[in-house]
C-alpha cells in the first residue's frame, strides 16, 4: 500500500491553493464542501474562481507565489500549469513539514485526491494510487450505484442515538451485534422509505428490549478453492460480522483481508505430521466461544462438508444449544478442475465421479480399489500427493492400464496454480523431478486428456 488511506478533518483549518485556473477552481470547489478556509493565490484568475471570490467563499492574492506565503497553511495545494512552479510549491510545503499535494504528479504529492462518494456523513473514497485516475472515477460509479443515498440518513439516525445505546446495551460485543440488527434490518428499511420517525419510534422500542439481542452464533463457512472472488455472497456478509475468526491451512491472505479487520484471528490449520490444535479442541473451542457471546467465523477451505470435518463441527454445537449457520463453498474438486480445464464428468469419457481421500495412515491407504479402477469414471483425490505413488501403483495391480490419464494440480484456481499430466505409470517420476506446493488435487480419468483442449485459465 502506497498511500495509507486517511480522512483528515478540515473544520476551522487553512488551506492554500497555488494557481486559478479549471483544475485549481475543481479543486477549490471540492475543498468548499467541507467548512476550511481557502485562500487561492495566483497571478491570473479564472473566472470561475473570480466568482467564488466574488461569493466570499474563499480569499484571492493576485500574486505569484512565494516562500513566504506558506506559514499558517494546514494543506497545500498547488494545481498551476507549471512544472517548475509546481516543484517549487511542493519543496517549500515539505520544508515547511504541511502536506501537499500537485496536481497530476503523483510523484511529488503527500496525498493524493481520491474519487469521492457523498452521503454525509457517509464517505467513501476511492483511489488507484495516482496511477489511473479514470479507473479510480469507473470503480466509484459502481459503488455508488449501490450506496443509496438514505445511507447518510441511516448514519444520522446513529449518530442520533449513539449515546443512549451506549448507555443502555452492554457489553460491548453485544452493542456491536444491536446496532448491526439496526442498520440492516426493518430500521433500515424504514429509512430507505422516507419514514423516518416510524425508524425512530421502532428505535426506541427495541431499547426497551436490550435483552432481545442476538446471542454468539457459529458460521460455518466454505471459503473456496483458494481464489477470493470464488466466496459467496453469504459468506462474505457473515465473514465481516465475525468477531472472531478460526481459520484452516488453505484459507488464504486474500480471503482473510475480507474479515472484519478487528476481529481476532485464530490459526487452527492442520498440515500432515503438523495439527496446531486437535480437531476435538476446535470443536470444544466455536463452542466455548460462542458462549461468550461472540459470532464465531470458521473459515475452512472448500467446503465444510467435502473433507472439511464440518460435519464434526456442527454435531458438537447441537449437542451444546449453540445457533450456527452453514454456507457451502466451491469444494476443490469443482473449482480446481474447472481452472484447469478438466470437466469432471463428460458424455465421452466419464459418466461418474467419485471423490476420495488419499490420506496416508500407516504408510497405507485403504480405499475400494476394484470400484476406483472400473473404467469410464473420473476420481478426484484430496490429500493425494504424498501418497501418489502408492495410489498409482494400486490401481495399475487392480486393473488400471498403465497409460491411464492423471493430472496434479497446484494451488488451483490462484495465480500459483500449476498443472501436471501424465499416466499412472509416468506421474511419480513426474511430481519427484517438480517443486510442487501444496494445496494439491489429483484427478485420474481420460478427462485429464482434455486439459490442454479446455485450458481456459492459463489462455486468457
Amino acid at each position: 500500500m502506497d498511500y495509507f488511506p486517511l480522512f483528515f478533518n478540515l473544520k476551522q483549518r487553512r488551506c492554500l491553493v497555488v494557481g486559478a485556473g479549471d483544475t485549481a477552481f475543481r479543486k477549490v470547489t471540492l475543498l468548499l464542501k467541507t467548512s476550511t478556509h481557502v485562500t487561492v493565490i495566483a497571478p491570473k484568475i479564472n473566472t470561475d474562481v473570480q466568482a467564488l471570490f466574488q461569493q466570499q467563499h474563499i480569499e484571492l492574492i493576485e500574486k505569484v507565489f512565494e516562500d513566504t506565503d506558506l506559514p499558517g497553511y494546514d494543506l497545500v495545494i498547488s494545481a498551476t500549469q507549471c512544472k517548475q512552479t509546481n516543484s517549487h510549491v511542493a519543496n517549500c510545503a515539505r520544508q515547511h513539514n504541511i502536506p501537499i499535494n500537485v496536481v497530476d504528479s503523483p510523484e511529488l504529492c503527500d496525498f493524493i485526491f481520491p474519487a469521492i462518494i457523498d452521503r454525509s456523513p457517509v464517505i467513501v473514497a476511492v483511489s488507484s494510487g495516482g496511477a489511473s485516475p479514470v479507473l479510480a472515477r469507473l470503480l466509484r460509479s459502481k459503488i455508488e450505484s449501490m450506496i443509496a443515498p438514505a445511507y447518510g440518513q441511516l448514519a444520522a439516525l446513529a449518530d442520533k442515538y449513539r449515546q443512549k445505546v451506549k448507555a443502555s446495551v452492554h457489553p460491548a460485543p453485544q452493542r456491536r451485534i444491536f446496532w448491526e440488527q439496526v442498520l440492516q434490518g426493518s430500521i433500515a428499511e424504514k429509512v430507505f422509505a422516507g419514514r423516518q420517525q416510524d425508524a425512530e419510534q421502532q428505535l426506541e422500542e427495541l431499547l426497551k428490549h436490550t435483552d432481545t439481542v442476538q446471542s454468539g452464533e457459529v458460521y460455518l463457512i466454505g471459503a473456496g478453492p483458494g481464489a477470493a472472488d470464488l466466496l459467496t455472497f453469504r459468506a462474505l456478509r457473515l465473514m465481516q460480522q465475525g468477531d472472531v475468526i478460526l481459520y484452516d491451512n488453505l484459507v488464504s491472505e486474500d480471503i482473510l483481508e475480507l474479515t472484519r479487520r478487528d476481529a481476532d484471528k485464530i490459526y487452527v490449520g492442520k498440515k500432515r505430521s503438523d495439527h496446531s490444535l486437535p480437531q476435538t479442541s476446535i470443536n470444544q473451542l466455536l463452542a466455548d466461544l460462542a458462549r461468550q457471546g461472540k459470532r464465531v467465523v470458521r473459515l475452512k477451505g472448500g467446503d465444510p462438508f467435502i473433507f472439511g470435518r464440518g460435519g464434526e463441527e456442527i454435531e458438537t454445537l447441537m449437542q451444546q444449544g449453540i445457533p450456527f449457520q452453514v454456507v457451502p463453498g466451491i469444494t476443490a474438486a469443482s473449482g480446481c478442475a474447472t481452472y484447469a480445464g478438466i470437466p469432471l464428468t463428460h458424455r465421452d469419457h466419464s459418466q461418474s465421479c467419485t471423490f476420495v481421500t488419499g490420506h496416508l495412515k500407516d504408510d497405507t491407504i485403504n480405499l475400494n480399489w476394484e470400484q476406483l479402477a472400473r473404467p469410464n469414471q473420473t476420481i478426484v483425490i484430496y490429500m493425494g500427493l504424498v501418497g501418489l505413488s502408492n495410489i498409482c501403483q494400486s490401481l495399475i495391480e487392480h486393473g488400471c492400464a498403465e497409460t491411464h490419464p492423471v493430472a496434479v494440480i497446484q494451488q488451483g484456481t490462484t495465480h500459483n496454480q500449476k498443472v501436471l499430466t501424465g499416466t499412472l505409470a509416468t506421474m511419480s517420476d513426474i511430481i519427484n523431478n517438480e517443486t510442487i506446493s501444496p494445496p494439491t488435487l489429483v484427478i485420474i480419468g481420460t478427462v485429464v486428456n482434455l486439459h490442454q483442449q479446455l485450458d481456459w485459465f492459463n489462455k486468457q
